[in-house]
């Protein structure tokens, strides 16, 4: 695939956006979010994978605008939660969840558990011009703390310490969570695909 001249952003979440303008801030593309576009699709997030909705969106958007379009899923895969909540991460305290929510009915389950072992995984979904669908995978390891610690970043990042790190994501520069994130690890392997234009 050449490198094309844009690329839409199948999200509206701002924060992720902004990771994402970050990330690919050194390819020589114009991104444009899901708020740039008149009435984007409003995709249902019902697969029973990561790598099912990632794709669904990438889809949906690229035949939306007919651009080249990339989506990405993330789950929180908790170890004594049995890799939950998974594919349900942001759905966890029920179907109208707020992420304060979400926090909360993590640390309410996880109240007393000593295996505290976590990862974040992102699925990255890149629909080409021609509707060629690829994904790229990125890990990043951790623990769940036992409270919130830091103002920073969206979604369970107060909650996630990575290995080898002494502060949340949410207590990191944004630069420095961008080293070490699952969606960098992701958005790097996405990056070296449009750049060798393969």
């Amino acid at each position: 695939m050449r490198l094309p001249s844009s690329l839409v952003l199948a999200t509206g979440n701002p924060g992720k956006v902004d990771e994402l303008r970050a990330l690919l801030a050194d390819l020589p593309l114009t991104l444009r979010p899901a708020s740039d576009l008149d009435a984007p699709p409003d995709v249902t997030e019902d697969a029973d994978t990561l790598d099912g909705n990632t794709r669904k969106k990438a889809r949906a958007f690229h035949e939306h605008t007919g651009l080249p379009t990339l989506a990405d899923d993330t789950g929180l895969e908790v170890a004594a939660l049995d890799g939950g909540p998974g594919v349900h991460t942001a759905r966890f305290a029920g179907p109208d969840a707020t992420p304060d929510d979400n926090k909360r009915r993590l640390l309410d389950v996880m109240e007393g558990v000593e295996d505290r072992r976590a990862r974040f995984r992102t699925v990255a979904a890149l629909v080409e011009d021609d509707g060629t669908t690829r994904t790229f995978e990125g890990i990043c390891s951790g623990t769940i703390t036992t409270e919130p610690q830091g103002d920073g970043g969206f979604g369970y990042d107060p909650l996630f310490l990575p290995d080898g790190r002494d502060q949340t994501f949410a207590e990191m520069p944004a630069a420095a969570k961008n080293e070490v994130s699952h969606r960098r690890k992701a958005l790097d392997a996405v990056r070296q695909f449009l750049a060798s234009g393969d």
